[in-house]
């Protein structure tokens, strides 16, 4: 078992990296920062659960947000997570569950849930995130 603190500086490097690689719409470095990757969206109730499902869900979150990008607003730490609030903004340009794109931008407040077993990222639980895009 590693340290604490170095544990969680492995844990906040691991999250970084991550939410950079998603800004640069690197998706398979986002990915690969999972040991398994996992992704919950609370407010829809959707479950992304494996490489493959979680490659899908990034490929139509490019298409129908191609501008996303995600700005760091709080990181913080827990016993078995990296929890960090987000500043999100893009432009609906196309379909993320089968909707009409909006064409609405959008800058909205979200938090994350990085959810770690020991230095292993297992998943990522978010809440909040472009509804107001999706509205018409």
């Amino acid at each position: 078992m590693t340290d604490s603190k170095a544990l969680r500086a492995l844990r906040e490097a691991i999250v970084l990296e991550h939410l950079e690689s998603e800004n640069e719409h690197e998706f398979d470095t986002a990915v690969g920062a999972f040991d398994h990757p996992r992704w919950e969206i609370v407010a829809t109730g959707q479950v992304f659960d494996g490489r493959a499902e979680v490659a899908g869900y990034y490929a139509r979150l490019r298409d129908a947000f191609p501008d996303r990008r995600s700005t760091l607003v709080e990181l913080h730490h827990a016993d078995g997570a990296v929890i960090v609030e987000l500043e999100l903004e893009g432009t609906h340009l196309g379909s993320l569950r089968g909707e009409e794109p909006t064409g609405r931008a959008y800058r909205v407040r979200t938090t994350a849930f990085f959810v770690f077993d020991d230095a292993r990222l297992v998943g990522k639980r978010v809440y909040g995130g472009q509804a107001p895009a999706l509205t018409t």
